[in-house]
């Protein structure tokens, strides 16, 4: 099943490097139009190159989705690059390691606004283009943190993502009437640069039962498919991706 983009508008945020990266170059070599939106100027330039060498289409809007503002600026420079929106893909976040003694109020802040705050806001700004779409998707980002597991030093994090999670079954359910789906894609221990905060790759990979560890482009191939429009009847979903690594009841069963 070849799933194809052609002619449809995405904008993906936190599309600088990892899962962001890989999304927005999967989706671009599907034939969709790309709004890169990321804060880092530098590695957004290097996604942007990336795309537009392998015959992709692609605009880069440098911003910090940490505010309201931001959020429209995200969407509104997807309008003006294609004139359009067809896919809104939320994949920006932040997980600043902080225990739950010592969370400030800057972090506690800036990681629900940039996770889970950024759901309401680009999806306020979008609606109107959405609703014009052919096959309107909202697709997010979240994590097996929060929803199903837990991390010492991510309490901050993990409900961010729990609230990911119930924002997309909500959203799901009051934008059903104008056709627009929002679900989500649940990464597991996936190797990013992110990820060496969690520790040491190899012992990580040993416990998860296909015996290493996620690729972003894993998390892309079930991001293009929940934005296709074979995906047209599903919605207020999260798809687990992890290797299994949620199956045992515990880690010395693997």
């Amino acid at each position: 099943m070849i799933l194809d983009l052609t002619g449809r508008v995405a904008l993906v945020t936190g599309s600088g490097q990892g899962i962001g990266r890989a999304i927005a170059q999967l989706f671009a070599a599907r034939g969709a139009k790309v709004l890169l939106a990321t804060r880092s100027e530098a590695s957004g330039a290097e996604t942007l190159e990336l795309i537009r060498a392998a015959g992709g289409s692609a605009e880069l809007q440098v911003l910090d989705l940490g505010t309201r503002a931001a959020a429209n600026q995200a969407v509104a420079a997807a309008l003006r690059a294609f004139g359009g929106l067809d896919l809104l893909i939320h994949n920006a976040a932040v997980f600043p390691m902080q225990p739950l003694a010592q969370l400030s109020d800057d972090i506690l802040e800036t990681t629900l606004a940039v996770n889970l705050k950024s759901c309401f806001w680009l999806t306020q700004a979008a609606l109107p283009a959405l609703c014009r779409a052919e096959h309107p998707r909202i697709v997010i980002t979240s994590s097996v943190t929060g929803p199903r597991t837990a991390i010492p030093g991510l309490a901050h994090y993990a409900a961010s993502k729990a609230g990911v999670n119930g924002f997309i079954r909500a959203a799901a359910l009051e934008l059903a009437a104008q056709r627009i789906t929002v679900n989500g894609v649940e990464p597991g221990l996936i190797a990013t640069q992110a990820m060496a905060n969690l520790g040491d790759s190899p012992a990580l990979a040993g416990s998860i039962p296909l015996k290493r560890l996620g690729t972003p482009q894993d998390i892309a191939h079930a991001m293009l498919f929940l934005a296709s429009e074979q995906a047209g009847y599903i919605t207020g979903q999260t798809l687990v991706v992890d290797g299994g690594a949620l199956l045992p009841e515990n880690a010395q069963l693997v």
